[in-house]
């Protein structure tokens, strides 16, 4: 069954976004295209993605539209369809505000076999974590510390680390998510 993974970028001290949410302080260091956690090879993977408004928002007002998969928007205001993709076709965009099981169904049954990304925000991929859903996070880390901003995910979650590498200036690491964070859990 494909995974649902939060593949996101984060400063050292744990923020996705600054907090205007720009991404301006992730663009200041450049990764090795087909190194660890290159977006180019997990996107080659997955078959459909899930994001909130504001990370919609975001990519609309800062580029042209990459996705070539289903997007569901989590929302429940009226948002602007992307006049197209890069590729030229029509974009694949369905606002939802479906319950997050059947969000999940649906994604699954658009993508086959390929992976489901939960691509923004924090809040959300916590909403999956919560509903226990969210398989693994996959983190790169930027040499970058800001202070304030959109946190990397709100919750207190137990991980477990499948993998570490370096990708230029970048740390990333793989992680499996085991549920809500226990106090009492010790060590293996």
């Amino acid at each position: 069954m494909p995974r649902l993974s939060y593949y996101v970028a984060a400063t050292v001290d744990g923020f996705i976004a600054d907090p205007q949410d720009s991404l301006d302080w992730l663009m200041r260091h450049e990764m090795d295209p087909g190194g660890a956690n290159d977006i180019d090879t997990f996107l080659a993977g997955v078959g459909a993605i899930v994001m909130g408004s504001t990370t919609y928002e975001w990519l609309l007002a800062h580029g042209a539209w990459d996705y070539q998969v289903p997007v569901w928007v989590m929302t429940t205001r009226a948002l602007p369809l992307p006049a197209s993709t890069t590729a030229g076709g029509s974009a694949d965009v369905r606002f939802s505000r479906a319950a997050l099981p059947e969000l999940v169904a649906e994604m699954r049954a658009a993508a086959g076999q390929r992976e489901l990304w939960v691509m923004g925000g924090g809040d959300l991929a916590g909403q999956f974590a919560d509903a226990g859903l969210l398989d693994e996070i996959l983190l790169t880390v930027a040499p970058v510390v800001l202070g304030a901003g959109r946190p990397l995910l709100p919750r207190r979650l137990d991980l477990e680390l499948l993998e570490t590498a370096r990708n230029g200036a970048f740390v990333t690491a793989r992680y499996r998510v085991l549920g809500p964070l226990t106090e009492d859990r010790t060590p293996a």
